[in-house]
């Protein structure tokens, strides 16, 4: 599902059982990560399903990348792995203006 910055934010708050997911690669998030996000790179394939297959289907994952596109297809391929809940940040980082972590 794709949501608004304000709508996905919002969701956010109010979720006790929400994994943030960046999708996005490792010099982007150089750039900075959403507070408290797990990183899996969709660019690696195959790689990417393997770490998703072991995150909890039972959690609702919020997910962004750079501007809206690789995580839309995140979403898509997580529904189809099973997972039932996950949502789009449409815009993504590069229109994000909520808090941001730099990385260590």
């Amino acid at each position: 599902m794709n949501l608004t910055q304000e709508d996905w934010w919002s969701k956010l708050q109010e979720d006790e059982n929400a994994v943030i997911l960046d999708v996005r690669t490792e010099d982007e998030c150089n750039d900075g990560i959403i507070p408290n996000a797990i990183n899996i790179d969709i660019y690696k394939g195959q790689g990417f399903i393997y770490k998703v297959e072991e995150l909890d289907k039972s959690k609702n994952y919020y997910v962004y990348c750079k501007a809206g596109g690789r995580s839309a297809q995140a979403c898509n391929i997580m529904n189809q792995m099973g997972f039932e809940t996950t949502y789009n940040l449409m815009g993504g980082f590069s229109e994000w203006d909520g808090p941001v972590d730099m990385p260590k």
